[in-house]
């Protein structure tokens, strides 16, 4: 619980630390006070504080804002008995992280004037160990203002951040639904038709085998032709599900570095490959996509630059950028997807290379294959 609580104040941009100092101060401030009994009373005010605070933590429904009111009645007595405002901070952060917004607003008003009230008091009946204090009362008064609001609204963004990602993750489950029910139809649309007419014109040439041979012949061919126009319709819509442009990953580089506020340098002209396979344009694609994402998560980098040459043979990719430029054999099996990189270059005969100077330089070569129209005898 106590662990929750400490790191639930890092939230707030200052130290747990500094919290509990600002919980231990209140007995230096009750022992200045010239009586036994102001001293025991101040103790257990204190006390007392701290306990409604940790019950109003761990409270849910209506009895939050009962320990909320009893807290800054404490506050209150406690400024007033021993010239203590500092529990203005913990209760400013504790009402900037309640969810409803119309409570907050009572709360944050009741708090506010309560606090405004006490301080102008004291000022008024010029109470020497409060008027010392006064800058630091200052900022107190200032955090009363502004910390509730801090931490509500960025709570609130929070919450719409995870209902925006929600809804994402929605929408994407409903597009993979969609892509589902297109493949179906395709695929039945593509294959469904021309195998009834496959299996029909079977067996009209199995029956006219022996009545009609020529007839037979021909029918024999028109399943032929139809099998190889299917074929080729379906390599047409599997190359179409696999295939991963390069021009189209280059808007996805650019969105991901421009979040991660690196600069990118390159010239989309570049970026138009030709006769090149479908296959080999489509590892070039994950390869980027995964030297960009190195970038991001491991280099430091401020500035990613792309580059792709293609020459008779083969075609060349270049990444750099000027991170650390700290890679090793060992980062091959740390998950960084350099390993899953060079296994996908090695199925099409491709290399990966790695430069460590002044950053990180990755150098992607992949066979050029040309591109073949489809041939009746390939199956």
């Amino acid at each position: 619980m106590f662990k929750r609580f400490f790191n639930s104040l890092k939230s707030t941009g200052i130290s747990p630390y500094i919290w509990t100092i600002l919980g231990i101060l209140p007995f230096y401030f009750i022992w200045q006070l010239p009586s036994t009994v102001g001293k025991v009373v101040g103790i257990i005010l204190t006390l007392m504080f701290f306990l409604v605070y940790w019950l109003a933590f761990v409270s849910r429904g209506w009895t939050v804002y009962l320990w909320t009111c009893i807290l800054i009645g404490i506050s209150i007595a406690s400024a007033s008995l021993f010239s203590y405002v500092y529990f203005a901070f913990f209760i400013a952060y504790f009402i900037g992280n309640l969810k409803d917004r119309i409570p907050f607003l009572v709360l944050y008003f009741i708090h506010l004037v309560g606090t405004s009230i006490v301080i102008n008091l004291e000022i008024v009946f010029k109470e020497d160990f409060f008027i010392k204090q006064l800058p630091i009362i200052v900022i107190v008064w200032i955090s009363v203002i502004l910390l509730p609001f801090s931490i509500f609204n960025k709570k609130e963004r929070g919450q719409l951040e995870e209902k925006l990602e929600d809804a994402n993750k929605r929408i994407s489950d409903l597009v993979k639904i969609e892509e589902r029910q297109r493949i179906a139809r395709d695929l039945h649309d593509t294959l469904g038709q021309k195998l009834s007419l496959i299996g029909l014109k079977s067996d009209l040439a199995r029956k006219l085998i022996y009545k009609d041979p020529e007839q037979a012949r021909d029918e024999l061919m028109d399943v032929q032709q139809t099998a190889r126009t299917a074929l080729n319709e379906v390599r047409k819509m599997v190359a179409e599900m696999r295939g991963i442009r390069v021009r189209e990953e280059l808007i996805h580089v650019k969105q991901i570095l421009k979040a991660a506020e690196i600069k990118f340098i390159g010239n989309d002209e570049d970026f138009n490959v030709s006769n090149v396979s479908l296959l080999s344009e489509n590892i070039l694609s994950m390869c980027l996509k995964e030297a960009v994402t190195n970038v991001v998560k491991h280099s430091k980098a401020t500035v990613c630059s792309i580059t792709i040459n293609q020459t008779e043979n083969e075609l060349i990719a270049e990444v750099r950028d000027n991170g650390n430029g700290k890679i090793t054999d060992e980062d091959f099996n740390k998950g960084s997807g350099l390993l899953g990189m060079r296994e996908r270059l090695e199925f099409v005969n491709g290399t990966l290379d790695i430069f460590s100077n002044d950053g990180t330089t990755l150098f992607i070569k992949i066979p050029k294959v040309l591109k073949q129209t489809d041939r009746e005898d390939l199956i």
